[in-house]
C-alpha cells in the first residue's frame, strides 16, 4: 500500500512541476524550459550560417544533442505525469514537442549524400520549438480566442476583398490590355490584390491615365482594407481580456474579482485555469491530482 502511495505521489509531484507554474518548482522548470527553447532556437539560427557552422560544427552539434535530449525527457515525463497519455500526445502542444524533437533521431538513420537535401530539411523542424513558447505566454490564449470569434467576420470581410478584387482585376484588363502588362484577368486579379495588400511588387504597373487613377483608388482602399480586419479582432480582444464590462453588473463583477484562478492543470483532460482549493477539474469532473 505504501509503494502505491509512494507511486502515485511520485507522479502527482512531477505533474505538479510540469504542468503549474504557481509552485516554486513549476516556476524553476518553466524558466530552465524557456531558456532551453530559446537557446535551441540560437543554435538553429547560427547552425544555418554556413562560415559559423563550418567553425563550430563540433560545439554546435552537442549542443544541440544535449537540448534534444533535455527535451525527450520532458516529452516522456508530460506522457508519464497525466492520466491520459494519447490525449497529450495527439494535443496540439503534444504534436509540436513531438516535432521540435525528432529531426535530430532522425539525422542519425538518414546518411549518404543523397539524403543531404533531406537532412536540410528536416532540420528545419526544429524551429517548431518556438511554438513551445506559447503554452508560457498568458496573453496567447486571450488572442487565439479573439482570432477564433473574429473568424467569420473576417471570412466574410476576406470574401468581399476578393470580389473587389475580381471586379478591379477585370476593370485594368480592360482599360489597360496585353500591351501594358495585363494579359489576362487572371494576372490583373493578382495585380489587384497586391496593390490592395500594399505590397506592390512592381513587375506590372498601369500606364494610361485611367489606369493609373483606378490603381489610385484600389491603393487608398489598400489602407482601409489592412485598418478593418485590425480593428475586428481588437475588439474581441478587448473582450476576451474583460474590457467589455457592460455585459455584466457590478455585483457580477466583483464576485469574479474575488475568483483567482491558477495555472494547475487536470490530469485527466489538461485543462487549465482552475480555482484556488479546487479538488475537481471544472472541465471533466475528474480530481485534479492523483487518489
Amino acid at each position: 500500500m505504501s509503494d502505491q502511495n509512494t507511486k502515485t505521489s511520485w507522479k502527482d509531484k512531477l505533474h505538479e512541476i510540469i504542468y503549474e507554474a504557481d509552485t516554486p518548482s513549476g516556476k524553476l522548470f518553466d524558466i530552465i524550459l524557456l531558456i532551453a527553447i530559446l537557446a535551441s532556437i540560437i543554435l538553429v539560427m547560427l547552425e544555418s550560417v554556413k562560415s559559423f557552422d563550418d567553425k563550430y560544427h563540433t560545439f554546435l552539434n552537442i549542443s544541440e544533442w544535449v537540448i534534444t535530449i533535455l527535451f525527450s525527457i520532458e516529452y516522456i515525463a508530460r506522457i508519464i505525469s497525466v492520466r491520459k497519455p494519447l490525449k497529450y500526445i495527439l494535443s496540439f502542444y503534444g504534436i509540436i514537442d513531438l516535432l521540435s524533437t525528432l529531426p535530430k533521431y532522425i539525422s542519425l538513420f538518414l546518411a549518404g549524400s543523397h539524403a543531404l537535401v533531406a537532412l536540410r530539411a528536416l532540420r528545419l523542424l526544429r524551429v517548431f520549438r518556438i511554438l513551445k513558447l506559447a503554452r508560457y505566454l498568458g496573453a496567447s490564449n486571450q488572442l487565439a480566442n479573439a482570432i477564433k470569434a473574429s473568424r467569420a467576420k473576417i471570412a466574410v470581410f476576406l470574401f468581399a476583398v476578393l470580389i473587389a478584387a475580381v471586379i478591379f482585376g477585370t476593370i485594368m484588363y480592360l482599360v489597360e490590355g496585353e500591351d501594358h502588362g495585363f494579359d489576362n484577368i487572371p494576372k490583373s486579379v493578382y495585380w489587384c490584390i497586391v496593390t490592395l495588400t500594399t505590397v506592390g511588387f512592381g513587375d506590372i504597373a498601369p500606364e494610361t491615365p485611367l489606369g493609373q487613377l483606378i490603381a489610385t483608388i484600389i491603393m487608398i482602399l489598400g489602407y482601409g482594407i489592412i485598418a478593418v480586419p485590425t480593428g475586428i479582432v481588437s475588439a474581441e480582444y478587448t473582450k476576451a481580456s474583460g474590457d467589455g464590462k457592460s455585459k455584466i453588473s457590478d455585483e457580477e463583477r466583483r464576485n469574479l474579482e474575488k475568483v483567482h484562478l491558477n495555472s494547475q492543470c487536470c490530469i485527466n483532460c489538461l485543462a487549465e485555469k482552475h480555482q484556488d482549493g479546487a479538488e475537481f477539474c471544472h472541465k471533466c469532473g475528474c480530481k485534479l491530482h492523483y487518489d
